[in-house]
């Protein structure tokens, strides 16, 4: 039966961090490509209900998406989803 030394055994967690910081790159890359994903579908999703999306900003977007939410009517409708 051989011992281990020191120095294999600091080998071997040095290998097991490294696997790990791999291992949680690849977790964090695959929820950024989700959320583009998501949002690349969200946003279409609101593109096909405006009327002539490409003549208008960001920020005339955003101003249509806070009225259109802030109504009580969808306030209420949302509730409904959780």
């Amino acid at each position: 039966m051989t011992r281990k030394s020191s120095e294999d055994i600091q080998k071997q967690i040095d290998q097991l961090k490294n696997q790990k910081k791999e291992v949680l790159a690849k977790e964090k890359a695959q929820a950024r490509k989700e959320r583009t994903r998501r949002l690349i579908q969200r946003g279409a999703i609101l593109e096909q209900y405006l009327m002539e999306p490409e003549n208008l900003t960001n920020e005339e977007v955003g101003e249509i998406v806070k009225y259109a939410f802030n109504t009580p009517y969808v306030k209420e409708f949302i509730r409904g989803f959780r």
